[in-house]
């Protein structure tokens, strides 16, 4: 199944979102395992690129954050591998407290285990909240 996500990419200064494929072996029956089975798959291509040795940033994304003075080139320097099972936890986490939202084409999904039904192109959006300057304490 295919479903298209939604994504910002990395130093762009113009607004604009691009839908990016991602391909899943089975539907996900709910908000929970889609974000179980979205983590799998971008853990899946964070470990290619760290194999390959490669930037993580296309050429593209590079010459769009030259324009804006600022080059951060994604290589993985690192030689641990993330853990799947502890990456779908701390997503899950994440959702629990409401550090992001997902929407399917735009209604917001709120429930992790109520049944979704995802069709073949539907496009999703996880939108990641970030805290405003100041202390909490």
């Amino acid at each position: 199944m295919v479903l298209y996500m939604n994504m910002k990419q990395l130093g762009k200064r113009r607004n604009t979102v691009d839908q990016v494929p991602f391909t899943y072996a089975a539907a996900p029956g709910s908000l929970r395992e889609l974000i179980a089975e979205t983590v799998k798959l971008c853990v899946s291509r964070y470990i290619e690129a760290m194999n390959r040795g490669e930037a993580v940033l296309s050429n593209a994304q590079i010459d769009d954050m030259a324009q804006i003075g600022k080059i951060a080139f994604g290589i993985v320097y690192g030689e641990k591998a993330p853990d799947v099972g502890k990456s779908i936890e701390m997503a899950i986490l994440g959702f629990q407290d409401g550090l992001f939202r997902v929407f399917l084409g735009d209604t917001e999904l709120t429930e992790l285990d109520e049944k979704l039904e995802l069709q073949e192109g539907d496009t999703v959006t996880f939108i990641r909240l970030t805290m405003l300057a100041g202390r909490m304490w």
